[in-house]
């Protein structure tokens, strides 16, 4: 890390946990960074599908018709609040009082509204649904990152909402030029 910590801001970007990191919750995540602050930081996890659950189902429980029978990919957002929904989307979509932009090219939606338009088929083109978030209070996540816990990369868009989620870790490391064969889970200080 070459920032200084008190300037370090993590919004728009990939946090990578590092092997061995200790929290199995965590392991092999990829969390793209929606919001980070003195009073704390939250952030999905994009690359940990859920097992159970789909979007037509989703649409069942909130009494939404699924007229587009899209599916939208469902994954674990993290621990935080894991019935609480949020969508990271394409810019095509805005709901007025909800809608924030985390990117260049994505933005955050956890009402109501984003769901009914994914099951009307309309925009945003692109989505992924995340259940719960990974959250930090003030001054947590920095130190982690002093505890090698986590490696901080420039995001890959692309890469967030990517169908290919067995493959995030590893693509997201090699955005650092880090081939994960190469990481040990023994931390160290030079």
């Amino acid at each position: 890390m070459s920032e200084d910590a008190d300037t370090l801001n993590l919004t728009g970007k990939f946090l990578i946990a590092m092997p061995g990191m200790g929290d199995p919750r965590f392991d092999s995540s990829v969390i793209y960074m929606c919001d980070h602050s003195e009073k704390g930081a939250m952030g999905l996890i994009v690359n940990k599908p859920l097992r159970q659950g789909s979007f037509k189902a989703l649409c069942n429980q909130l009494s939404i018709e699924n007229t587009g029978n899209r599916e939208v990919p469902i994954l674990f957002g993290g621990p935080v609040e894991t019935s609480r929904g949020f969508v990271i989307h394409s810019g095509d979509f805005n709901s007025e009082f909800s809608t924030q932009e985390i990117g260049d090219n994505l933005c955050l939606t956890s009402t109501r509204d984003i769901i009914e338009a994914l099951a009307e088929g309309h925009t945003p083109i692109n989505a992924g649904l995340f259940m719960g978030y990974a959250g930090w209070g003030a001054g947590q996540i920095e130190s982690e990152l002093v505890r090698n816990g986590w490696l901080v990369s420039d995001a890959d868009e692309d890469l967030v909402l990517d169908a290919a989620h067995d493959g995030k870790w590893t693509a997201a490391l090699s955005l650092l030029g880090i081939d994960a064969m190469m990481l040990s889970s023994d931390a160290g200080r030079a």
